[in-house]
């Protein structure tokens, strides 16, 4: 027993002996829960198709486990008694410890509340890259501040920093405020997502398919092959007309017939119309009118919808519609009308 009262560096041997015992007690319980609970959780949390249990228990098991680790640690420390030299430094791992843990917590935080918003719309590869983007910046911005805040625990004057920080910061704004606006204006279409790559998006009278979306610059494919390089300002500040997600397409056409026209064909024009554009598959029938007395042709007005958005296929419909048109026309001896003047002569 002689030996358990040995005194070292202040501490007896049971002294140490008990502080080493509170630790290995400590890590035993959370094995326990880690290798037991946890375990089950995750299998139950991985079930389910909500994913921010999935989160909590990643986050306990990457971020709340270790600290706590180290909290045993730490317990097992403080029940011993340590100079000032050494409390200094525990102090100061324990804040850096901490507040690194913390911070990893934030930044994960914030990755599974944007994989989570986006992720479900859209898996691409061109998505995944741009989130990418977006985290390196919002981790960049979280750590600078986590190191602001340990340097302010450590003691130093943070106020000259930050005052610099400040100065700087508008002094790069000022000269890089194209720049800066168009990096805001890259975070507007990530989050608001008026676009994305592989849309087909008309602004002012530039069209084409979206290939990239940049932090500067995004990039669209012209019909006739040219890459057409907008500013992101720009994008954010144009009216744009996104084609991909119009879900059907309203088509209004007219045609004229000759006045020599029987009434009877007249009034079956209409009908005639609409069987042609119902018989067709994606096609919606809203009217087919006669509209109006033209100067050579009596007119009449037609209108549906294409329940697909795309322009081939609108184009192959509209074809087999003016197709079946000329083809029934042709059967009743209805003439189209064309530009023409009759002269009467007077004996």
């Amino acid at each position: 027993m002689d030996f358990l009262e040995k005194e070292y560096y202040k501490n007896t041997v049971l002294q140490y002996l008990i502080a080493v015992g509170i630790f290995v007690v400590i890590i035993i319980a959370l094995r326990i829960f880690r290798y037991i609970i946890l375990k089950r959780v995750k299998k139950w949390s991985a079930k389910t198709e909500n994913t921010f249990d999935d989160f909590i228990v990643e986050a306990i098991e990457k971020t709340a486990l270790p600290l706590l680790y180290f909290t045993a640690f730490f317990i097992s420390a403080n029940t011993l008694q340590l100079t000032e030299k050494i409390q200094k430094l525990l102090h100061g791992v324990s804040v850096v410890v901490i507040t690194f843990f913390i911070l990893r917590l934030i930044t994960a935080g914030i990755k599974h509340a944007i994989q989570g918003r986006y992720s479900k719309h859209d898996e691409s590869e061109t998505k995944i890259k741009q989130m990418r983007g977006i985290m390196i910046i919002i981790n960049i911005v979280v750590w600078v501040l986590g190191l602001i805040f340990l340097l302010d625990n450590f003691g130093y004057d943070i106020t000259a920093f930050i005052t610099g920080l400040g100065i700087g910061g508008i002094a790069i704004a000022l000269a890089a405020q194209n720049i800066l606006g168009d990096l805001f204006n890259y975070f507007v279409i990530f989050f608001d997502r008026p676009f994305e790559v592989g849309d087909f998006i008309v602004v002012d009278d530039k069209k084409g398919t979206v290939e990239a979306i940049g932090i500067k610059t995004s990039r669209i494919r012209s019909l006739t092959g040219e890459e057409l390089v907008f500013a992101n300002s720009d994008l954010s500040g144009s009216r744009i007309h996104n084609y991909k997600r119009m879900e059907r397409r309203r088509i209004l056409f007219s045609l004229g017939v000759t006045y020599q026209t029987s009434l009877e064909n007249l009034r079956q024009i209409p009908l005639i119309l609409r069987d042609i554009i119902t018989s067709q598959e994606e096609t919606e029938f809203d009217r087919a009118h006669f509209q109006k007395y033209g100067a050579s042709s009596l007119d009449f007005e037609v209108v549906y919808f294409i329940l697909n958005s795309d322009y081939n296929r609108y184009m192959d419909i509209q074809q087999a519609i003016n197709l079946r048109i000329f083809e029934e026309f042709e059967k009743k001896g209805i003439e189209f009308a064309y530009p023409t003047q009759t002269l009467f002569l007077e004996k």
